[in-house]
């Protein structure tokens, strides 16, 4: 069972328990999303906001170990190093029409923004923990000579 929106917030002391049933019933009246509600109405910043929904993604969806997934070429093609290590995510495999990404809870929103502009195909996330996908990008989407750390940090220069 996924956990609202308005809870992770009201959890994570970035709104009242009042502010979010304001919100909720404003949400009932205009059909507004609840993160648009909270940003409008009670100046919450929309990085809270963010984080606040990929903890509730990152409670629904499933987790992975990178190291056991079979990871198709034809996947990793769709992005390039410099796409993969910016946006902290590995293209995995196809499971039907949809795309496979790997990603982490940090790098989820950023990582979804780029998928839906720019991946051509539509997809779905699973999670990672951090290590286990700095070493898979390591692995498929390596910059020979360089760490994770360095590389980070040459491509949040670029981004």
């Amino acid at each position: 069972m996924s956990i609202p929106i308005g809870q992770f917030l009201v959890e994570s002391g970035a709104i009242t328990e009042a502010q979010r049933d304001a919100i909720l019933e404003e949400q009932d009246r205009t059909g507004r999303p609840f993160g648009e509600i909270a940003e409008t109405r009670f100046g919450i910043s929309p990085d809270v906001i963010e984080d606040a929904w990929a903890e509730q993604y990152a409670a629904m969806t499933r987790w992975v170990n990178l190291g056991a997934e079979q990871i198709d070429p034809n996947a990793l093609s769709l992005m390039s190093r410099r796409q993969a290590w910016q946006f902290k995510m590995i293209p995995v495999r196809y499971d039907g029409a949809e795309l496979m990404i790997c990603t982490t809870t940090r790098a989820l929103a950023r990582a979804l923004r780029f998928a839906c502009r720019h991946v051509p195909a539509r997809v779905f996330f699973v999670l990672a923990e951090p290590e286990e996908l700095d070493e898979a990008l390591m692995e498929y989407y390596a910059f020979p000579g360089f760490t994770p750390a360095m590389i980070e940090s040459a491509v949040k220069g670029i981004g």
